[in-house]
């Protein structure tokens, strides 16, 4: 165990007769947990206002390439609990205990040195926390009747604010979300613009907007028509949705519809994007273009949702 015990690579290895005062973790048939489980999260258990968890790699982390090493790590139970913009600093310490000697071989970073935990780094600690093979050998203690006890103790230093930022995730092979709306008796339409019924994409909630006697450049020649992002709850004033979508009238006779396509950046200070001048309004009343037929019209809008930036 002596070469065990010492400083090297930023991390302090030491013995202590104290068990750790936050948590422990009983870990019997240890074998099986290696063979069957590449990893193990431990219950939640509460220190310094927050709740946190052990992450165990039996066989090493296999995302970090870590072999050879049993590898153990702090986490923020609910990182997501953390307020936007905030960190929580820490200063830790995990436990293995030995139990032949009855004492604990203690691994943390080296001088006491702060971990800052928040919602994109929710995890801290040790990819190569102790060599399996060390680990394995019963006469070293840690592992004994395929039985180990973890620990850990979490001091929390600070929180405080990052300050103002934002994050975006762009969507890799994102789905495509359709909604047609069947409008009938167009010719008795008589107010400025009409909404869709809702529908949702990816989580956010959308409508289409149609002014059947257009607006600003298309009024009284074109129909005009809108994608609307319906419902501003989910957003924070720094968000924002980046939309591939399409609008389009069916054609009801040929089956040659009528589109127009578009991205936007919609927010809660842009939730609108189209078209003033969608169709004219003489193509679009004559029977044999087939857009409206016994006074009866199809409007589709494809949305596709390619990323989403939000507030830190």
């Amino acid at each position: 165990m002596g070469s065990l015990v010492g400083e090297r690579d930023g991390i302090t290895r030491s013995v202590s007769e104290t068990p750790p005062n936050h948590y422990a973790v009983t870990i019997q048939l240890f074998s099986l947990l290696s063979k069957n489980a590449e990893k193990y999260e431990s219950a939640e258990f509460e220190a310094g206002g927050y709740k946190w968890k052990l992450i165990l790699h039996p066989n090493g982390n296999k995302n970090k390439n870590v072999s050879d090493h049993i590898s153990l790590y702090l986490a923020m139970a609910d990182a997501s609990s953390i307020r936007p913009g905030w960190e929580v600093s820490a200063v830790f310490r995990l436990f293995l205990l030995d139990q032949n000697k009855d004492n604990y071989l203690v691994v943390q970073d080296s001088q006491g040195k702060q971990r800052r935990f928040h919602r994109l780094k929710p995890e801290w600690g040790f990819d190569q926390f102790i060599p399996i093979k060390v680990f394995t050998d019963a006469s070293n203690g840690y592992l004994v009747d395929d039985t180990c006890v973890l620990g850990a103790e979490v001091f929390v230093s600070k929180e405080r604010s990052t300050g103002k930022g934002e994050c975006l995730h762009m969507i890799e092979d994102p789905r495509c979300f359709k909604h047609v709306w069947k409008i009938e008796n167009f010719s008795k339409l008589a107010s400025e613009y009409y909404d869709s019924k809702e529908f949702t994409a990816a989580g956010y909630k959308w409508k289409m907007q149609l002014y059947p006697k257009g607006i600003d450049s298309g009024t009284g020649n074109h129909l005009s028509l809108y994608l609307v992002l319906a419902d501003l709850t989910s957003l924070t004033p720094a968000s924002k949705i980046y939309v591939d979508y399409t609008l389009r009238i069916q054609d009801q006779e040929k089956a040659a519809d009528l589109s127009a396509k578009k991205n936007h950046w919609f927010s809660a200070s842009s939730r609108e994007s189209g078209w003033a001048k969608f169709l004219p309004l003489s193509f679009f009343l004559l029977p044999a273009n087939g857009c409206l037929v016994k006074d009866v019209c199809f409007f589709e809008a494809e949305v596709t949702i390619r990323g989403i930036a939000s507030t830190l």
